[in-house]
């Protein structure tokens, strides 16, 4: 009898299940749709308690609605439970489908962790599929519908009015209305959200229908500059309008503004980002010009006026001065990367420098020969789509990068099949000879005095596009792209003569000499590796060297 009257008992949760997920779309804000969730799993599920616990932007866990009650309600309501707590949870006991349960076998091990909940302690049950008080039924919520989402939040519920853990049927009917329920909070979400934002158009709409004479005071005398330009059409961005203070920045009379758009004033690096930037309630910086031919920073802010409430509508855009703001960052990036004595690149800048230039591959390997040639097997002819996807064609290079970076290798002279004429990046690391007794004899502003010399006579020595950095102390490193090796030792002596004259400081002379290493950077390498060969090397020719000869250069 109990066999054939099961359909109707299903026939009858349907309906019910049916009802409560009808419920869900008609709650009017997002706190009524969590209490109708936790509601509806009592009414159409056949539990006695139940608690929603929604992810917070942090990634926590709250208890944002609980049902069946009053005690359980006061206990964990607005508590919150950490997501390490529940991702500890959601990955141990049995696995229902998306539903998680633990049997209170092992539920004891969560008996002290952070997430709140209502358990107690019970006698063992009477038969396999009796529900104890310490069993435990999660019903995850994601944004997809199933575990592929994100983690939207999970209700949990206790006490089957059968005293039974739920059948197939009831594991099922959980499921589908959990995931019914990740769409309702989601909707009741959204809404929420699209209220916030009418609340705020009505807000700048009123703002808008502001009277003529308020605006054009507002306008005029605003202490940074304003301007109003065309929206749309072939005249977009045209400036129809300008206030005082955007004249005085600009150096440039109001009737002679009206000709131009920002688009025409904007420094030509600048124009992508004027572009980039949205018309409505866009911000950017960028450099205007002024009259004078010379540029200064701004930061644009632009929000779209209507003349009327169906009229054409324009662009107003608010125009601040940021040259002395700027002024002190590009200060500050420039202290970052150099040296506060020398004015030179410090370490930071010279290994940033270096590591640009090199790649992890080493230049004459198999998967750099299919790379510079475009060509791999099975696509004899280089045209691999998706050129960014890893190469994994090959046994032992899989993860190698595609054959469509352009990438120049860096190969040292000598190291490869091309001849001694090879030209390649060197690394020319140098160490003052001398200058420790200098600066124990006369003190370190003599010291610093002699750094800030050699740092300019390092510079004057060396092309345009070269770099000289300060490693540290008394020890500089010079980057000189496209030289041969006969050319890397030639610039290593005249640097070294250039050392090599008498410093006067505070009206005495004194003398430094300086001791060289040649490395070369080579792809496969990393920027540390590089510098430390160039090292090893300059301590190599300064042991070759005596003391005296040191001093002397």
């Amino acid at each position: 009898m109990e066999t054939e009257s099961e359909p109707y008992v299903r026939l009858a949760t349907l309906r019910q299940l049916h009802q409560v997920v009808a419920e869900l779309n008609t709650a009017r804000s997002l706190a009524d749709t969590l209490q109708t969730v936790a509601d509806g799993a009592l009414n159409g599920l056949g539990f006695e308690l139940c608690a929603v616990n929604l992810v917070r932007p942090d990634g926590d866990l709250v208890v944002a609605a609980v049902a069946g009650s009053a005690g359980a309600e006061a206990l964990m309501a607005g508590r919150v439970g950490s997501r390490s707590s529940w991702e500890r949870r959601l990955s141990m006991g049995e696995r229902w489908g998306d539903l998680c349960f633990i049997p209170y076998t092992e539920g004891w091990v969560l008996d002290d962790d952070d997430v709140p909940q209502w358990h107690t302690a019970g006698p063992t049950p009477r038969f396999p599929d009796e529900w104890h008080p310490m069993d435990r039924l999660f019903a995850p919520m994601y944004t997809a519908g199933s575990s592929g989402g994100e983690l939207l939040g999970v209700i949990s519920v206790d006490r089957p009015r059968n005293g039974r853990r739920p059948g197939a049927w009831g594991q099922e009917a959980l499921q589908m209305y959990a995931f019914q329920s990740a769409i309702a909070i989601s909707n009741a979400r959204l809404r929420s959200n699209m209220q916030r934002a009418l609340v705020r158009l009505e807000r700048e709409q009123q703002a808008l229908r502001a009277s003529e004479e308020s605006f054009r005071q507002a306008f005029e005398y605003a202490p940074s500059g304003m301007a109003v330009a065309e929206m749309g059409g072939d005249q977009h961005g045209r400036l129809l309008r300008t206030n005082d203070a955007l004249c005085r920045l600009l150096g440039r009379s109001a009737s002679g503004l009206r000709r131009y758009s920002f688009s025409d004033l904007v420094h030509p690096e600048d124009i992508g980002t004027l572009l980039r930037t949205s018309a409505e309630g866009g911000r950017a910086e960028l450099r205007l010009a002024r009259r004078d031919g010379t540029y200064v920073w701004v930061s644009l802010r632009n929000s779209v006026v209507a003349d009327t409430a169906d009229g054409p509508r324009y662009l107003l855009t608010h125009v601040e001065d940021i040259e002395e703001r700027k002024r002190h960052e590009i200060q500050l990036a420039h202290r970052a990367s150099h040296d506060s004595l020398t004015g030179l690149p410090n370490s930071a800048e010279l290994r940033a420098r270096l590591g640009a230039r090199l790649c992890s591959r080493t230049p004459g390997s198999m998967a750099d020969a299919y790379a510079s040639s475009g060509a791999f097997p099975g696509d004899p002819h280089g045209f691999r789509p998706g050129g960014a996807e890893p190469f994994d064609g090959i046994d032992g290079f899989e993860g190698a990068p595609a054959p469509f970076d352009h990438h120049v290798h860096l190969v040292a002279p000598g190291d490869g099949p091309v001849d001694d004429g090879a030209k390649g990046l060197a690394v020319l690391f140098c160490d003052l000879d001398g200058f420790k007794s200098i600066n124990d004899r006369y003190g370190h502003n003599t010291g610093d005095a002699v750094l800030i010399e050699v740092a300019r006579r390092l510079t004057g020595g060396v092309r345009d596009g070269d770099t000289v950095a300060r490693l540290g102390g008394d020890e500089f490193v010079v980057l000189a792209d496209g030289l041969g090796t006969a050319d890397a030792e030639d610039l290593a002596v005249r640097l070294r003569n250039a050392i090599i004259p008498p410093i006067r400081v505070e009206g005495r002379a004194v003398r430094v000499g300086a001791s060289f290493g040649i490395g070369w950077a080579s792809c496969g390498m990393t920027a540390e590796e590089v510098l430390e060969s160039a090292d090893q090397r300059m301590y190599v020719e300064k042991r070759s060297r005596s003391k005296a000869g040191r001093r002397a250069g």
